[in-house]
């Protein structure tokens, strides 16, 4: 492979953090000798398909967020003939819809927080708090509330919630935050996350000073192997390719660990983990977007 566009920006709620993403490839494939074409995605799909003519070798998938993770542009390049990084078609599609995957995972039996989707006008109705309520379709954590005890949360409304007239509701489990970075169907490694304060949400991902990252993971070394034999799991009932990473919550004191997600199209900023993961056991920066440049392929 030589010649590779890199897709970044989009048109989802995290299109600041794929230009960062976008740019941090860019960058490292420069570096390595390829060819880049930076391509800014928007709106007109008859644009990029222009943008992506002649085909380049491959292209590097930078988007997070809706279009970008949802087999959207996955379909497109499956159209045009043109391999692309991270998962396919029917895996990103799963992924991204929180209710599919976690039926999925309840299916391979993986724990998951119980949890129900609902209209979002019923989202306060579903279970006594503390609960979580997400949008059923959305990544890094864009739109989630956790409602505590003794919370006079607002009810919602079509009007006061963009996600859609649906709303997943969880059971909120308490704990650590841990995450697992996968690559190519195997482990790399375990992090723990720890918030100054509230709980892991966009602003504390994408900003600096707002969490300590701790890996490995200071947990038992069953639990580790847990997380770690999970998220190989996940990742393969999903039908997932390249790097993923597996988000959990762990309950010490209680009944262990809960899946939350996984992430087909995570983050390659500065402040973001699988990047982190992945030095820790001796795979730089330019070394990962080399194996996830060279693993792309179409699925069809």
């Amino acid at each position: 492979m030589n010649r590779i566009a890199v897709l970044m920006g989009g048109v989802s709620a995290e299109r600041e953090v794929s230009l960062t993403t976008g740019r941090a490839v860019c960058e490292a494939l420069t570096a390595l000798g390829y060819t880049v074409d930076p391509i800014d995605v928007g709106a007109d799909i008859p644009a990029l398909a222009t943008r992506l003519t002649p085909a380049p070798d491959a292209a590097f998938n930078a988007l997070h967020g809706r279009f970008g993770e949802d087999g959207c542009i996955q379909g497109l390049l499956e159209l045009m003939g043109i391999p692309y990084t991270h998962s396919g078609i029917r895996a990103s599609a799963l992924a991204m819809n929180k209710a599919a995957a976690k039926a999925v995972f309840q299916t391979a039996g993986i724990t998951v927080p119980e949890g129900e989707v609902v209209c979002c006008g019923h989202a306060h109705n579903v279970m006594p708090p503390p609960y979580v309520v997400k949008p059923v379709s959305e990544g890094s954590s864009v739109g989630v509330v956790v409602v505590e005890e003794g919370s006079n949360a607002v009810p919602l409304t079509t009007e006061t919630w963009p996600f859609g007239d649906k709303a997943l509701v969880e059971q909120y489990i308490p704990g650590r935050e841990l995450t697992v970075a996968v690559n190519d169907g195997q482990a790399l490694g375990l992090l723990e996350i720890r918030p100054y304060r509230g709980f892991y949400d966009y602003d504390t991902k994408y900003t600096e000073a707002r969490a300590e990252h701790l890996i490995p993971a200071p947990v038992d070394d069953q639990v580790a192997a847990q997380a770690l034999d999970i998220a190989e799991r996940a990742h393969t009932a999903l039908g997932c390719r390249s790097v993923t990473r597996a988000d959990f919550r762990y309950d010490e004191h209680g009944s262990g660990l809960y899946l939350l997600e996984v992430n087909t199209q995570p983050g390659l900023t500065p402040l973001s983990l699988v990047p982190e993961i992945a030095a820790h056991v001796g795979i730089d920066f330019p070394h990962l977007v080399r194996l996830m440049t060279e693993a792309a392929r179409c699925d069809c």
